[in-house]
């Protein structure tokens, strides 16, 4: 009955390039976000996967942690590459998100760690370590599926507001506003740095599968710019709406500024029955 269409990605039969899931609550969103990853380990178990550091990832990660432990999924064969890495910053620091990465989930999976990738925050030469990464990227066939979260301002990684929407990884200056959101992470006399090396976001759109999470209401302007907004280097994650495979996952709260809610929920409600039809 459907032919072709099979093969062809659900959301653009459609008639939209964004998938846009809007779930009650964060523990939804967490859930939602652990199945697309997975769903990509049970099909390809040397996929290259994109992490996030923040607060948005942990009860996904929480989630892998426990499907790893079941026995569902392996990352034995698998890569990662994360986003971004405060700038100044060795491994071994506590702020530094390569020590986040290994407590919230490296330290817990059985991943080869030598196959876990975070741009080198104390790099000698920190230009040529962004090259680097890149080559690293590229080396591993590309990145199957990205993990993101947003700012406040739309960023995502660090790329702040006027970032170049075709940037590839590099040193960035981190926004007043990105420095007073992380400060909470750091003791009131502990080294806060100002600068960060950070996937760019032609680098992010170069991932086969971008997949956003977001919640909370301070994320609801980012998240209606992102997706109803125009195509500008004001609101970084805006260049989502030019990437051929991403979702958009959130909660009630972050959807609250969107023009029609019910609108994005019955589109993805006759995109679940799609699937169900094509047995997708």
């Amino acid at each position: 009955m459907y032919g072709a269409a099979v093969t062809v990605r659900y959301s653009l039969l459609l008639d939209q390039f964004m998938q846009i899931v809007i779930l009650k609550d964060s523990a939804a969103v967490a859930a939602y976000g652990a199945n697309i990853f997975i769903k990509q380990l049970q099909k390809r178990s040397h996929s290259v996967l994109g992490l996030a550091t923040g607060s948005t990832p942990v009860s996904l990660y929480q989630q892998l942690i426990e499907a790893t432990k079941a026995g569902n999924i392996s990352f034995s064969n698998a890569t990662t590459f994360n986003l971004d890495e405060y700038l100044g910053l060795a491994g071994t620091h506590p702020q530094s998100y390569r020590y986040f990465m290994k407590q919230q989930l490296f330290d817990h999976i059985d991943i080869d760690q030598t196959n876990t990738h975070v741009p080198p925050g104390d790099a000698a030469n920190p230009i040529a370590a962004c090259q680097g990464y890149e080559q690293q990227i590229e080396a591993a066939g590309g990145i199957d599926i990205q993990l993101l979260g947003i700012g406040r301002n739309g960023h995502i990684g660090f790329n702040e507001p006027s970032s170049g929407l075709m940037s590839r990884t590099r040193v960035k200056t981190l926004t007043k506003a990105t420095i007073d959101d992380n400060a909470r992470f750091f003791e009131a006399d502990e080294y806060q740095p100002h600068l960060s090396i950070t996937m760019g976001i032609g680098t992010i759109m170069d991932a086969k599968k971008v997949v956003l999470l977001a919640t909370g209401a301070n994320k609801a302007e980012a998240i209606k710019a992102t997706v109803e907004g125009p195509l500008t280097a004001a609101c970084p994650a805006s260049a989502l709406q030019m990437h051929k495979d991403v979702v958009l996952v959130i909660d009630e709260a972050a959807a609250a500024s969107l023009s029609d809610c019910d609108f994005y929920k019955h589109i993805e409600a006759e995109n679940q029955k799609l699937m169900a039809r094509l047995g997708l």
